[in-house]
């Protein structure tokens, strides 16, 4: 597998200046990026349920019709979560994009190489499961070109990143405070 991006600079990508993009971060690495490249209201960052971030994002996109949904997840957590894409693809939604950091491995367990390691191809499998638009991005000139993508289209992303470990940004991590905030960025009291 080619990993020559840079996970921290390419969520800093992702996310650099996200006007009203509602964000779902899964567990682990894509949370301490999305942190690390501004905590905001408008992140929702899952603490303990790997394998939920694409379900949770197919949930408040079908709730915020007229804000679109990134989440933004690792390869463990959508190896764990297929049937979840297969349920997101079935809904046809224009408001959710799936962007998925992939670095071969299983960072919150010890970095053993995951499936994407060896050979499991998560775009193909997007593509299997329904979803019509699917890319797979290995540099900066790729990444630059999704971005807009991922804000405006029903897209499903793997991007490849190397597999070294910057040091953690922890955001917020009560639960209940992520939940009001969210809930009130959303206008929901």
């Amino acid at each position: 597998m080619s990993a020559l991006l840079d996970r921290r600079r390419a969520v800093a990508t992702l996310l650099h200046e996200p006007g009203d993009l509602l964000v779902v971060s899964g567990l682990g690495s894509a949370t301490y990026d999305a942190g690390a490249a501004g905590d905001r209201a408008e992140n929702f960052y899952l603490w303990g349920a790997m394998g939920g971030a694409a379900m949770i994002g197919l949930g408040l996109a079908l709730a915020q019709p007229s804000r679109h949904v990134l989440v933004l997840t690792g390869d463990g957590e959508a190896l764990m979560g297929l049937g979840a894409l297969a349920t997101a693809a079935a809904q046809r939604l224009d408001n959710l994009a799936i962007a998925v950091l992939d670095n071969g491995r299983f960072g919150e367990t010890g970095g053993q190489r995951s499936h994407t390691a060896l050979g499991a191809d998560l775009a193909a499998i997007a593509r299997g499961c329904g979803w019509e638009r699917t890319a797979i991005v290995d540099d900066a000139a790729g990444l630059a070109a999704l971005v807009p993508r991922l804000r405006r289209e029903p897209v499903f992303a793997v991007i490849r990143i190397a597999p070294a470990e910057p040091p953690r940004f922890l955001p917020p991590r009560d639960g209940a405070h992520l939940c009001h905030r969210f809930r009130a960025a959303l206008g929901a009291g």
